[in-house]
């Protein structure tokens, strides 16, 4: 083998380790969302714990994040509370950001 297709084999073996931690870190954020939506809604921990997986579940409809969104908004809606877009956004990227730290330092 050659030194390109070393550093080829490198770069194709980091992106997809990228990927694979992108996903995990995006599942984390989405139980972590979850947990929160569900605490402000007032569900018991065993409930909780299931919107969670629920929410997870909820970002494979669709690609990118919108859906997640949607069903968080849409269920507080549905449970009479309000709670801006701006807040929830807030969240998303807040769990997000700490997921990412989380999964980087391989907690």
């Amino acid at each position: 083998m050659t030194t390109f297709d070393d550093r080829e084999k490198g770069f194709e073996t980091k992106f997809a380790l990228d990927q694979q931690q992108e996903f995990t870190a995006m599942a984390r954020r989405n139980k972590l969302l979850g947990l929160w939506a569900a605490e402000k809604m007032g569900l018991s921990p065993d409930s909780a714990e299931e919107y969670a997986r629920a929410v997870v579940r909820s970002d494979f409809e669709q690609p990118g994040e919108e859906d997640v969104f949607r069903k968080i908004a849409g269920d507080f809606k549905g449970s009479g509370l309000s709670v801006s877009e701006g807040e929830i956004r807030s969240k998303m990227d807040e769990f997000a950001s700490m997921s990412r730290d989380q999964v980087r330092a391989g907690e």
